[in-house]
């Protein structure tokens, strides 16, 4: 590995990401923005929400199997042409039609089976750049990146959303997509030795053989496990802050961006700290850290009064700074723990089935959220995830992980 250069190679394609995923965020938003406005339908926006993963939690580890039989940086262009390439179909229609809302489901379907070849591309690509020591700072600049997206897109998209027509947003997402596409090009990226590949071209094999490389690291399994119990108790919140925004605190919407902003300011300062601090040893104790002051801030949340927004988006920001101490560490150690040629495989894997624990926990949270009142779900939610923390550092395949 040239690690004199590989700061170049590392930034160049993450900073034609950052841009792609800018574009992608501000036209998510529009898009938002545009089915509220000809349907007003609550239904209708949790469809498309689930169009938005659905690729990724149904056929993630069959795209795993093709993200590590072949050549990963023309996964990634193919992945960013072919977002480019639904987006510019859209773009066209609008010219000459009224966009249906089917037309909007099957573009944002068709560009979430690229985002499900290109993450875990991008992550499996990511060590093959990175020295190892180095790969924990890396995931927190790509943290900061993402959280930047989640700063500028609302905003971006309402001011664009209200002078501009939707197929022009559309192309400024057609632009990002290529550049994307261009830095992923004009870096080399090293490809895996013939050892490395899978002799034997077997479909269901190669799927098998992921999951088997997940389940002999007993460490990363059961962090995984604690990760996507994490993930059924947490996700779901994220859809109730309007509500609990609104309702509890009687706040507008205005109220709501503001809590949205901490957040990501907030992910934005942790994903920063990650970079300059990331060579931090005991990485199981972060994610446990982690964990633990997201459940604080979900309690202190659910207990706040009605008359506490301040203290809530406080506790927002909270929340954002603790995400890449958990998403972005645990990203670095499998990175670390696994072997390159299993990395696509295992990415998928995981990403599938984070994705299956969302929509469970939504539907569980949305019931028990409208019978118990938003914040008392907080507070139950806070108290839950402060127990999942607790377990991280009593299992000890989980504590040898900080061990080499």
């Amino acid at each position: 590995m040239e690690k004199h250069n590989w700061k170049q190679k590392f930034f160049t394609i993450y900073i034609g990401q950052a841009v792609s995923l800018i574009t992608s965020a501000i036209l998510q938003m529009a898009i938002i923005f545009y089915l509220t406005e000809k349907t007003g339908s609550a239904m209708v926006l949790s469809i498309a929400s689930l169009v938005g993963f659905l690729p990724y939690a149904v056929f993630g580890p069959a795209i795993g199997v093709l993200v590590d039989r072949y050549d990963r940086k023309k996964i990634m262009i193919g992945a960013d042409l072919i977002i480019a390439a639904a987006g510019a179909v859209l773009a066209f229609i609008t010219l000459y039609m009224e966009l249906s809302v089917w037309m909007v489901m099957m573009v944002l379907f068709i560009r979430s089976i690229g985002t499900a070849f290109h993450s875990p591309a991008l992550s499996a690509v990511t060590p093959l750049l990175v020295p190892e020591e180095q790969l924990t700072k890396c995931a927190g600049y790509s943290q900061s990146l993402q959280s930047i997206s989640y700063i500028l897109s609302p905003a971006a998209a309402a001011f664009l959303y209200s002078t501009w027509e939707l197929n022009t947003i559309i192309a400024i997402d057609v632009l990002g997509a290529i550049i994307a596409c261009i830095a992923v090009a004009l870096v080399p990226i090293p490809k895996l030795s013939i050892e490395e590949q899978s002799v034997e071209r077997n479909f269901m094999k190669e799927m098998k053989e992921g999951f088997s490389t997940l389940r002999e690291n007993k460490g990363l399994f059961t962090l995984l496990l604690i990760g996507t119990l994490y993930m059924f108790v947490y996700m779901p919140i994220n859809a109730l802050y309007p509500l609990i925004s609104m309702e509890y605190f009687a706040g507008t919407p205005m109220h709501v961006s503001i809590t949205e902003i901490a957040y990501a300011s907030g992910m934005l300062i942790g994903g920063m700290l990650l970079g300059l601090f990331g060579k931090f040893k005991k990485r199981i104790i972060l994610i446990t850290a982690s964990i633990f002051m997201m459940g604080v801030s979900l309690t202190i949340s659910g207990l706040l009064p009605p008359s506490g927004f301040v203290l809530f988006a406080i506790c927002c920001a909270i929340m954002g700074l603790t995400v890449p101490f958990y998403s972005g560490v645990q990203t670095a150690l499998f990175q670390e723990k696994i072997k390159p040629e299993y990395l696509g495989r295992v990415f998928s894997l995981t990403g599938s089935i984070m994705s299956f624990a969302m929509p469970i926990g939504l539907i569980l949270s949305g019931l028990f959220a409208d019978r118990i009142g938003v914040n008392n779900w907080f507070l139950i939610s806070g108290i839950l995830v402060m127990g999942i923390a607790m377990i991280c550092p009593l299992v000890l395949v989980v504590r040898a992980l900080d061990s080499k």
